[in-house]
């Protein structure tokens, strides 16, 4: 038989699986990081950034954010192959492949928005000029937790055992996606949003609806990672045997290097609290690990899987 035949499947597709649902989801909500971010919104926020009364070091502390995010997009559009190449499931590689080119469009994003947001209002209020690629802004946890991702999914090339896929999973899919860029939503849109948590802010608000924007679409995308990684997590233990304790030590291992990252090193100097960041990160993991070892629960819908907490009553979402 070749590669092309199958007797046991009809259509090449089952359009009712879990992973063509989410397939579905993701042609449904397309964007496009070069258009749909209107330059007026960017041009919005680069206006507000530059007349408003802040220290350098407040303004590195959003540049910081940035770096992180910028670099993290960029390093699982890297890491993620492996993942494709390990499933045997077609309409799982369809959606990991529609993964692989969100991941690049929020690259293409965080970088656009430095060049034509952060560059410009550095050069405006006689900041230091800093490029997203600086080392000062990647500190030792966040380079191991993305080096361990690395070789978390490298590791599918030569082992195909259900524990190796679910350590897999547990590295990208809920430590990274799910936590750590949780977290960084979480405050981004307490400091920069009207309609985000109430988060202790120090220095002047400001409203960046263009960074708003493009945040909240990534989150759209995320919403379908996490949740594709829930459910093969969910799958993989109640249905492969993988041990819950493993992925629980799994995920427990990463939460420092998650804390260690959003402790930003200027602390409230840079007007981040990272305190209740490192809490609302703590507290997101144990209601993941919550739900995926438990083969019973459901997975929450997508959108409420990207849903930022706390937000200010009264406000627009």
């Amino acid at each position: 038989m070749n590669r092309y035949s199958d007797p046991d499947r009809g259509h090449r597709l089952d359009p009712d699986s879990f992973a063509s649902g989410y397939f579905r989801n993701a042609v449904y909500r397309h964007w496009d990081p070069y258009e749909d971010i209107p330059d007026d919104l960017l041009a919005q926020d680069r206006e507000r950034l530059t007349e408003r009364d802040q220290t350098e070091a407040e303004f590195d502390g959003l540049r910081r954010t940035l770096a992180l995010f910028g670099a993290g997009e960029e390093a699982v559009t890297e890491d993620l192959a492996p993942l494709a190449i390990r499933l045997d499931d077609v309409e799982k590689e369809m959606f990991v492949t529609s993964q692989l080119y969100e991941e690049a469009k929020h690259t293409a994003f965080f970088d656009r928005y430095w060049r034509d947001v952060i560059d410009p209002v550095a050069e405006a209020c006689g900041f230091e000029v800093t490029a997203p690629t600086d080392g000062r802004y990647f500190n030792e946890g966040y380079v191991e937790l993305f080096d361990r991702t690395e070789a978390a999914m490298a590791d599918l090339l030569s082992d195909d055992s259900p524990e190796a896929l679910a350590k897999a999973y547990c590295h990208y899919h809920l430590a990274v996606e799910s936590v750590l860029a949780q977290t960084g939503y979480y405050g981004i849109q307490g400091s920069f949003s009207p309609s985000g948590p109430d988060l202790p802010v120090v220095g002047e608000p400001v409203h960046l609806e263009g960074l708003v924007e493009g945040i909240t679409r990534i989150r759209s995308d995320e919403g379908r990672h996490v949740g594709f990684g829930m459910h093969e997590v969910q799958r993989l233990v109640g249905e492969e045997g993988v041990d819950p304790s493993l992925v629980q030590e799994t995920l427990m291992e990463l939460l420092p290097l998650v804390a260690s990252t959003v402790e930003d090193p200027e602390g409230a100097e840079a007007g981040i609290d990272s305190n209740a960041l490192v809490n609302y990160a703590s507290e997101k993991l144990a209601r993941r690990i919550e739900v995926i070892t438990d083969r019973e629960a459901d997975i929450p819908p997508v959108d409420e899987l990207v849903r930022v907490e706390g937000g200010r009553e009264g406000a627009a979402d």
